[in-house]
C-alpha cells in the first residue's frame, strides 16, 4: 500500500536560514510568512510597549523585548510575539544572546487580519503546551485587551477590558492601566 508523501517539517536551523529582510515564524515545523502590521498595530504595540518597558525597569523584573525577537520553544516552533516579558526568575531562558529559548513570562499578540486567526487559536493552544504564564490579545478594532491565565495547560481568560476599565496583570503585580491609552 502506497501512502501519501508526509509534509517535511522544517526545524530551526531551517529557519535560521530565511531571508533577513522577510518576517517568519515557524508553526509546527511550516514556515508562515508574517507580513508587515498596519499602521493601527504599530502605534498600539508602541504605546503598549513604552508602559509596559518602564514599569518593569522601574522594578528591576526582567526583560521587555518587542518583535521582531525570535522565541524558539522547541525545534519546530519559533514565534515572533509583538511583546514579551521575561523575568529575572527566568532569565535562563536569554542565555543564548541569540533569541529567547523557551517560553517568556507574558505574551502579547496585537490582533491583525493577517494573523488574528492563527493568534486565537493555533499560537494559543502552543503558548499553553510550552508553559506562557499568561497571554492576551489586543484588539484595536474592538478596542479591547482580552488577559488570558495559564491554568493547567489551558489558558482562562482573567479579564476582558476596554476604554475607561483598569486592566491589571495576575503576573505582574502593580502592572494596571486604562486600555484608552493604547488606542
Amino acid at each position: 500500500m502506497v501512502g501519501a508523501t508526509p509534509a517535511i517539517k522544517l526545524t530551526y536551523e531551517d529557519y535560521r536560514n530565511t531571508p533577513d529582510d522577510e518576517r517568519y515564524e515557524l508553526l509546527a515545523g511550516e514556515l508562515v510568512m508574517a507580513p508587515a502590521p498596519r499602521l493601527s498595530h504599530q502605534r498600539v504595540a508602541m504605546r503598549l510597549g513604552a508602559l509596559f518597558h518602564v514599569f518593569v525597569q522601574e522594578r528591576g523584573l526582567g526583560e521587555v523585548f518587542a518583535a521582531p525577537c525570535d522565541v524558539v520553544l522547541s525545534d519546530t516552533d519559533v514565534v515572533q510575539p509583538d511583546l514579551l516579558f521575561v523575568s529575572k526568575q527566568r532569565e535562563h531562558v536569554l542565555r543564548s544572546g541569540d533569541n529567547v529559548r523557551g517560553a517568556p513570562d507574558v505574551v502579547i499578540e496585537i490582533l491583525s487580519p493577517a494573523t488574528a486567526a492563527r493568534d486565537q487559536t493555533f499560537k494559543r493552544a502552543l503558548y499553553a503546551k510550552h508553559g506562557v504564564k499568561e497571554y492576551w490579545l489586543v484588539d484595536p478594532n474592538s478596542r479591547t485587551v482580552t488577559v488570558l491565565l495559564l491554568e493547567e495547560r489551558r489558558f482562562a481568560v482573567a479579564g476582558v477590558y476596554g476604554p475607561g476599565q483598569n486592566l491589571t496583570s495576575p503576573t505582574l503585580q502593580g502592572f494596571a492601566f486604562d486600555p484608552d491609552k493604547i488606542f
